[in-house]
């Protein structure tokens, strides 16, 4: 019997053993896909080549996206690095705020014994002293007073001109207050033991400072061309019969 060819449903049903083309698995289509993209003149060929000239000539002749994708590497880690570092100084000032607030004659029961003790216990009385004239607690300026000199200390490894500035005026105003705190017997030994510490510390504070200045070497430079101006010969008659000639001589800078 022949076939029916009347269509069901507005469509015509395949006659005979017609079989419809199956179409390609997503699989396939993407191994597809990616093999053209690695052609000659495909979209990862190119970006590949990009890459390997990048390299080669360097930032000047790099692509666009490389240039983003790189400042956008740079920027998140500048952003890591200051988050951290933001944690760390939010971590060491809550330490320091934990100090109990105390007044003058609190601090005979401060445990301050040792070398430290001596320049820590006159620095501690000369702000709990100034502090009964402000607005402020003897707390709040000692713990302001120890965050001042960290981020002194810290920046001024890293080489910040700021920090280092603010270094020298937080050691010397450190020991002017040792100076003015410490009983007559024993202020010039905490003031020197005060000096000494800053001192020691100043090798971390300051490091890579040199004090040396920078010569700058530069080889003298000679011009090799000469010029040579020729005049006319005088008239006969002339006291100079002789031609003259004027040579200039190689410069020397």
């Amino acid at each position: 019997m022949p076939a029916d060819k009347k269509p069901v449903n507005g469509q015509h049903r395949p006659t005979g053993n017609a079989v419809p083309p199956a179409s390609p698995r997503p699989l396939a289509r993407l191994r597809t896909a990616w093999g053209t993209a690695w052609k000659d003149g495909g979209f990862l060929h190119q970006r590949a080549a990009e890459v390997r000239r990048f390299w080669r000539t360097g930032w000047d002749d790099a692509a666009v996206w490389i240039k983003n994708l790189v400042l956008i590497a740079g920027a998140s880690t500048v952003v890591l690095i200051v988050g951290t570092a933001a944690d760390i100084v939010t971590a060491v000032l809550d330490r320091l705020s934990a100090a109990p607030a105390m007044d003058v004659a609190d601090l005979d029961g401060v445990d301050s014994g040792g070398l430290w003790g001596a320049v820590d216990h006159p620095i501690r009385a000369y702000l709990a002293d100034q502090a009964a004239h402000l607005t402020v607690t003897p707390a709040a300026l000692y713990r302001a007073w120890q965050a001042a000199g960290l981020i002194a200390l810290v920046g001024g490894f890293f080489g910040n001109a700021g920090a280092r500035l603010t270094w020298l005026l937080w050691g010397a105003t450190s020991v002017v207050m040792v100076w003015s705190a410490t009983p007559d017997g024993g202020r010039a030994a905490a003031t020197g033991l005060a000096a000494l510490m800053w001192a020691l510390a100043s090798i971390v504070a300051l490091h890579g400072l040199t004090l040396r200045p920078v010569v700058h070497h530069h080889p003298p430079q000679f011009s090799p061309n000469v010029h040579v101006h020729g005049t006319s010969a005088p008239a006969s008659g002339s006291p100079d019969d002789t031609p003259a000639s004027t040579v200039t001589r190689p410069r020397q800078h």
